[in-house]
């Protein structure tokens, strides 16, 4: 099993139950941090000091206080990490939802399991970290029933994203198109912009743009 943890939580009882979790499996270290930054520091100190941490465990949102923060989120914390400790193993524990975003969060990120916050996550924490040391991928708590396979999670792109997201603000074609000639975002006409509308309709089911946007944020693509 592992022996060395970091546990990145800003709610104590929250942290208190992962904490147990980890004692209950006998790891030997655990450390638990309630700002990312401080997270951060922890992993390079670990590194210079050659007792490199074994395994993260992270939450995506951290509420913000009076003390100024550099890293705001679980994502960030991620994000940095990988930057000087790569290979260090990965489990997001939050209760987000949103199928995209926990995608996104393997794909681009390299997280090894997501487990999601409700009744049952301390049994799911549990195996995911048995799962994790066993070298298994993609880890997703049960109660979590998105495909990775999912064609629309497939094709989606960071474009189809940036025209959801203007849809999502009340803005029309025109709107769009001048928004993507300002950043250099290609293609950026009205009618190509249409054509991808479309196409995005098709590939959730949607009657309209605003179901369109309705599908979208239940993704959490917006």
């Amino acid at each position: 099993m592992f022996k060395k943890v970091l546990v990145a939580e800003d709610l104590d009882s929250i942290s208190i139950a992962v904490v147990q979790v980890l004692e209950d499996l006998n790891i030997p270290v655990i450390d638990h941090v309630k700002y990312c930054d401080e997270g951060l520091l922890k992993v390079k100190k670990a590194l210079n000091e050659k007792e490199p941490y074994d395994l993260l465990i992270t939450d995506l949102s951290f509420k913000t206080d009076h003390r100024k923060a550099n890293i705001e989120s679980g994502d960030e914390l991620i994000e940095a990490i990988n930057k000087v400790q790569p290979e260090l193993k990965k489990i997001v524990f939050s209760i987000e939802d949103k199928s995209y975003r926990i995608k996104t969060l393997f794909d681009e990120l390299g997280i090894n399991a997501y487990v999601s916050k409700g009744r049952n996550s301390i049994q799911e924490l549990r195996s995911a970290l048995e799962k994790t040391f066993k070298n298994e991928e993609r880890i997703l708590s049960s109660d979590l029933n998105f495909s990775f396979n999912d064609k629309s999670l497939i094709e989606i792109e960071s474009y189809d994203i940036s025209i959801l997201s203007l849809l999502a603000k009340g803005y029309i074609l025109e709107n769009i198109s001048n928004e993507f000639k300002e950043k250099s975002i290609t293609p950026n006409g009205t009618s190509s912009i249409e054509k991808r509308i479309n196409k995005l309709k098709i590939y959730f089911k949607a009657n309209n743009n605003v179901h369109l946007i309705a599908i979208a944020k239940d993704f959490g693509l917006v």
